[in-house]
């Protein structure tokens, strides 16, 4: 077993929450920013910018046990000082803020508390600050207290000044509900639970893309338009997509409904295999996609069965079409190209929506699927026969 001292695991949770944290930091800052944009682990921990330039530098630390003080002489103080003597310019007067966020308290009477804003006093916190510079034997603070007192009593004054401190923050597993609480006027009335996980998700997407360098920030009018988005699904014209292509693994969903009668069904066809696949994923995230919509209700059987007869009258147009160009003697080979040729029209065809601002592609070709699955369509001229035999052979 590792011991405590060397598990991994509370710097896991650390970036976790410095992760999470930065949504909060985005929802409760991002109104009174509306021209800036927010950045993970570029300037910092989590940082504002403005034009590409950092406007304030937020060092974020997390404890799973917030009953021990943060003190003046605390190894959190110390490293964050060190990291902005680093790499803040701590001389520069026209610098960015520096916020130390913390989920532990500080006592009355310290540099820190001298630092929160509502207590302000940067020239008594420069002064404890000093006094333990100078008389800490801590050798884990060594090195970022000397360099601290190596500084000129003006560069001191001028760090110390650009400096606050947000402790008391809210800890990893009370993070969910304050970015609850800044949507609060934005929920949707019934959906709540459905709507947070949406935002959740676009935020871990867009969160994964800065840490990897794929974006390098993310503007507040962007995550503002983002949510607005994300808020219109839950309208009368629109849905939101709950099951996404990522969420699919591609091999096991392939081999689970490998023996399925809308898969046969386009095997009588000769349907490629490729478009095959792809088609079976289709059926599987409309029907999962189907299920959960009923189950929280976003939407009503019998708006999803009106859905289902107009797939099906349009079916039945484009088959009996089919079977009239078809000669009286057309052989099986003339039937498959027939089948493929009208099953690959009605899946490029997706003017049939669900909902009228509901448009993703999938969910109207896997109800095609969905529907072929309950042999009420098919795509072989002589489906419903052979269906018949596959029965009688299964029975």
């Amino acid at each position: 077993m590792v011991s405590a001292s060397h598990s991994a695991a509370p710097s896991a949770v650390g970036y976790q929450h410095q992760t999470w944290w930065a949504l909060v930091e985005l929802l409760r800052s991002g109104a009174g920013r509306p021209d800036a944009a927010i950045t993970l682990e570029l300037h910092d921990d989590v940082a504002w910018e403005q034009d590409g330039t950092p406007t304030q530098l937020l060092q974020v630390k997390h404890h799973q046990s917030t009953h021990r003080a943060l003190t003046d002489a605390s190894t959190d103080v110390w490293r964050t000082l060190k990291v902005w003597m680093d790499t803040a310019r701590p001389g520069d007067a026209d610098g960015p803020e520096l916020v130390l966020v913390t989920t532990q308290v500080t006592g009355s009477g310290t540099a820190m508390a001298a630092l929160r804003p509502a207590t302000r006093d940067h020239q008594t916190a420069l002064h404890e600050l000093e006094m333990v510079a100078s008389t800490s034997t801590s050798a884990e603070t060594k090195t970022a207290r000397e360099t601290f007192l190596a500084l000129s009593s003006s560069q001191r004054n001028t760090f110390i000044s650009r400096i606050r401190v947000l402790d008391g923050s809210v800890p990893i597993d009370e993070v969910p509900a304050a970015v609850r609480e800044c949507l609060k006027w934005t929920l949707p009335i019934g959906h709540e639970d459905t709507f947070l996980a949406l935002v959740w998700r676009w935020w871990d997407d867009q969160a994964l893309a800065m840490l990897q360098g794929r974006l390098r920030s993310l503007d507040v009018g962007a995550a503002r338009s983002a949510i607005s988005d994300i808020r219109d699904q839950f309208n009368s014209e629109r849905l939101p997509t709950l099951v996404e292509l990522a969420d699919v693994d591609v091999d096991v969903v392939t081999a689970e409904h490998r023996t399925h009668m809308f898969v046969q069904q386009m095997q009588w066809v000769c349907f490629p295999p490729v478009n095959l696949q792809k088609a079976i994923v289709d059926y599987y995230r409309a029907y999962a996609q189907a299920v959960r919509w009923v189950d929280e209700d976003l939407i009503g059987l019998a708006e999803l069965a009106k859905f289902e007869a107009e797939l099906k009258d349009e079916w039945e147009r484009e088959f009996e079409w089919m079977v009239e160009t078809l000669d009286d003697d057309a052989d099986d080979k003339a039937k498959e190209k027939a089948g493929r040729t009208m099953l690959r029209q009605l899946l490029t065809q997706t003017g049939i929506t669900v909902r009228a601002r509901y448009n993703e592609p999938f969910f109207t070709r896997g109800q095609r699927h969905i529907l072929a699955e309950s042999g009420r369509i098919g795509w072989h001229p002589d489906f419903e026969i052979r269906i018949q035999h596959v029965l009688q052979i299964t029975s």
